[in-house]
């Protein structure tokens, strides 16, 4: 029998991927999802190693019927980003934290778990130094906080892996047009023109496929990594904001860039990513920002008119 991976909030933006890798790579996956958003899944239902179960992290007894029979636990159930986590701080610290310790307390020994949590927690370096896995963390939002502080919990529990995962990119069956290289080319090829405040700011990027492959990974070498955290990112990708817009305005010549010298952005987030640890572990993203910007303006095209717009 195959390795079964349970994924908590499976049918989001890295989740709906990240099923579809793992089936391929010939894993068992069962989701556990409340389906916040439209259902992402439906194309994997007729997979047989494929399962389903509609419900909260937060109900014990549902959580340890989940995890029951399972081998890896990936917990993705979140609520993501420093707006989402602001606008519901309790909300927030019960999926973000108190979930994990929950799932850490119910699980047995011989259970992997593989956590992501993000590199923002980092925080607002001076964006000159790369930050490895052994740079101090200095999370600046509510969200980077309970990442940070979910996936020291997660490492002192013993059979873990934890991956700061870079900022995400690439289209998805649950998209999301809030994630920087996203909705830069969202705005390029919508509006066609931006404000950019902080334009020097710097962060590292990676390709959404490079995470579902990177989890993979993980599992197919857990022994060599277990007990460490890992940054994920695309080493050709620790990019200004000013510099990944230039680069999509290769691809939409025509998008205008406005950089303001007044005002500021409220995501302080400036740091570059060193990912020699995980390239050493024999994994290395190789999806390029340009592969990225390709697929979104191809799928924006089927996007079409917004729900709400009358153009």
């Amino acid at each position: 029998m195959p390795d079964t991976v349970l994924i908590t909030g499976g049918a989001g933006y890295v989740g709906s991927i990240l099923c579809e890798h793992l089936l391929q790579a010939g894993f068992g996956v069962r989701v556990l999802d409340k389906m916040t958003f439209e259902p992402s899944l439906m194309h994997l239902c007729a997979n047989p190693r494929f399962d389903f179960i509609l419900g909260d992290v937060r109900d014990e007894r549902l959580v340890a019927q989940a995890m029951s029979e399972a081998d890896v636990i990936i917990p993705l159930a979140a609520i993501v980003g420093a707006p989402a986590s602001k606008r519901d701080p309790w909300m927030t610290t019960a999926i973000n934290r108190d979930a994990i310790r929950l799932i850490t307390k119910l699980r047995s020994s011989r259970q992997l778990i593989i956590y992501p949590t993000t590199n923002s927690g980092y925080g607002a370096q001076s964006g000159d130094m790369h930050c490895t896995e052994d740079t101090p963390l200095e999370p600046i939002s509510l969200y980077g906080v309970t990442k940070a502080e979910a996936e020291e919990h997660v490492l002192s529990s013993g059979n873990s892996i934890t991956l700061r995962l870079a900022t995400v990119f690439g289209m998805s069956p649950r998209m999301r047009l809030d994630l920087l290289v996203n909705h830069f080319t969202y705005a390029a090829v919508t509006d066609g023109y931006m404000v950019i405040f902080e334009k020097h700011f710097k962060r590292n990027y990676v390709h959404v496929r490079d995470v579902a492959d990177c989890f993979v990974h993980c599992i197919q070498h857990q022994q060599t990594m277990i007990g460490r955290p890992f940054n994920v990112g695309l080493d050709s990708a620790n990019l200004s904001k000013q510099e990944l817009a230039e680069k999509i305005r290769e691809h939409v010549p025509g998008f205008f860039i406005h950089y303001s010298e007044i005002g500021s952005d409220p995501d302080k987030r400036n740091y570059i990513v060193s990912n020699q640890r995980l390239r050493e572990a024999g994994f290395e993203a190789s999806r390029s920002i340009d592969d990225g910007i390709r697929e979104l303006l191809k799928g924006y095209r089927m996007l079409g008119r917004g729900r709400f717009q009358n153009v």
